[in-house]
C-alpha cells in the first residue's frame, strides 16, 4: 500500500497480506513485527497485528491494530483508494481520525490541513470531500457503525496470533 502526499511525495507504505474483501472494502493483512515506512526513511517496526480496510468509494482508509497498541482504529482521510497490479495507492489529505481504546475518538491534524491546503492549493471539491469523511469518521467511531463497531476483528484474527475479541 502506497501513501502520497498532494505534491506526489511518497508518505507511509508497507507490503501487506491480501485477506479478502466484503461489503466494506478490500483488506489487508499485517502480522506484528511489519515494517513500514514513511517516505524514504528508514523502516518503522510495528510489533502489533494490525489491518488495513480501502473502502471501494471512500475518501478514507482505516488502520485497525491489535492490543496492545493503545490506538484501537486509526483512519487517514484521503482520495479514494485506486487498485492497479496488487498495490493499492491514494493520495494522504492530512486529516486523521482515531479511536483509542477507551473509546476517545479524536480528530487530528487539522492545522496541517490547513497549511497543506494553502501551500498545494488543494481544490474546493477535495476539500469539502475531506471534511465531510473526517465528519462521518468521527461519528461512525464514536457509533455502532460496522466494520467499527467489531466487524473487524475476523479479519485482525488471520494475522494475529493473540486472542482480539472482547
Amino acid at each position: 500500500m502506497v501513501y502520497r502526499k498532494y505534491d506526489g511525495a511518497l508518505h507511509w507504505n508497507q507490503e501487506g497480506l491480501w485477506l479478502g474483501e466484503d461489503e466494506h472494502g478490500r483488506w489487508l493483512g499485517m502480522p506484528p513485527h511489519t515494517p513500514a515506512r514513511r517516505g524514504h526513511e528508514p523502516p518503522v517496526v510495528h510489533p502489533q497485528a494490525h489491518v488495513a480496510l480501502f473502502p471501494p468509494d471512500a475518501w478514507w482508509t482505516a488502520v485497525f491494530n491489535a492490543e496492545p497498541e493503545r490506538t484501537e482504529i486509526y483512519c487517514d482521510v484521503s482520495t479514494v483508494p485506486q487498485w492497479r497490479d496488487g498495490e493499492v495507492t491514494m493520495v494522504d489529505l492530512d486529516l486523521d481520525v482515531r479511536r483509542r481504546r477507551d473509546g476517545t475518538v479524536q480528530l487530528l491534524d487539522e492545522d496541517e490541513f490547513a497549511a497543506h491546503g494553502a501551500k498545494y492549493g488543494y481544490p474546493g471539491d477535495v476539500v469539502s470531500a475531506a471534511r465531510a469523511a473526517a465528519e462521518w469518521l468521527e461519528r461512525a467511531l464514536r457509533g455502532d457503525t460496522e466494520p467499527f463497531a467489531g466487524g473487524y476483528r475476523r479479519w485482525l484474527a488471520k494475522v494475529d496470533g493473540t486472542s482480539v475479541g472482547r
